[in-house]
């Protein structure tokens, strides 16, 4: 986000030695007093005046419910904030979905955070897991958006799903709706789907990177989700390649590479997360 020319003040979750891709961690969770305190901070300054806010991954339910009424309080200051919710929760692996979060976070996502989002974007288990709806085909996709739609944020964006692919085995489906009401009511909906290249392996802070370009290419393009979508995964798609590619020149010939060695290439994708070349194109549905 810094790199895309916003001001970022951030507020870490957690603080740990490691991401937690690792065997190992160690480190501490905040909790929603010292969240609390922080923001009081900011409050007592008057510097607490923002136009977006981002949120990812959390292992407390108290903390969320503290992000939710910092949120509404926000708003309360600037009607026109944007809140970007990543709701952290899990994910499938081999068609077998399981959290990685404590089950208490979901109920808190599902009626307290979700509801005062602007945008989202789960993955298919994390939206399956919101609507209490298996996701089979490209339609239950789309109704599972709209249900989403219907508990309060105008963008959804499934980052990756197990969906068939038109382009087959190897690519990966992400699919997009944005919801807007015009000034007589009535409402447009814009649904795209993208189809991005498998990359075999397996990466942390994906979804963290995906949010945050989402937020911010969806800022520089406030009405064409087509374009910030496929500005985000083609960047997606350049910082993972360019990992991959390091990562086995690291491990070695017949190596797998290891989670030191798969960390995402941010610094090296500079240019590409600036100005990504668009190499993934959405088909508008």
């Amino acid at each position: 986000l810094q790199v895309l020319g916003f001001e970022v003040d951030t507020v870490n979750s957690v603080q740990f030695s490691n991401h937690t891709g690792y065997a190992h961690w160690k480190g501490q969770v905040l909790n929603s007093d010292e969240l609390h305190e922080l923001y009081e901070g900011l409050k007592l300054n008057k510097v607490n005046r923002y136009d977006y806010v981002l949120t990812g991954y959390t292992r407390d339910t108290s903390f969320l419910a503290m992000v939710v009424d910092i949120v509404q309080e926000l708003k309360q200051q600037n009607s026109n904030l944007v809140y970007v919710c990543d709701p952290v929760m899990g994910d499938k692996w081999n068609g077998e979905g399981s959290m990685y979060v404590p089950k208490d976070l979901l109920p808190v996502y599902r009626d307290k955070v979700v509801p005062v989002a602007d945008i989202i974007t789960p993955n298919q288990f994390e939206a399956e897991l919101l609507t209490g709806r298996k996701i089979y085909t490209e339609k239950d996709a789309l109704e599972v958006m709209d249900m989403l739609h219907a508990m309060g944020p105008q963008t959804v964006v499934i980052t990756s799903s197990d969906l068939q692919a038109p382009l087959g085995n190897d690519y990966l489906i992400a699919l997009g709706s944005h919801r807007k009401t015009k000034a007589d009511g009535t409402r447009i909906t814009q649904r795209i789907r993208m189809e991005s290249p498998k990359v075999d392996a397996v990466f942390v802070g994906t979804g963290d990177l995906f949010a945050a370009m989402l937020l911010a290419w969806t800022h520089k393009h406030p009405n064409n989700l087509k374009v910030a979508c496929e500005k985000t995964v083609s960047a997606m798609q350049h910082v993972l390649q360019r990992t991959i590619k390091c990562a086995k020149v690291q491990a070695g010939e017949g190596n797998k590479p290891n989670s030191a060695q798969l960390e995402l290439r941010m610094v090296q994708s500079k240019k590409d997360i600036e100005n990504p070349e668009i190499i993934v194109k959405a088909t508008v549905l």
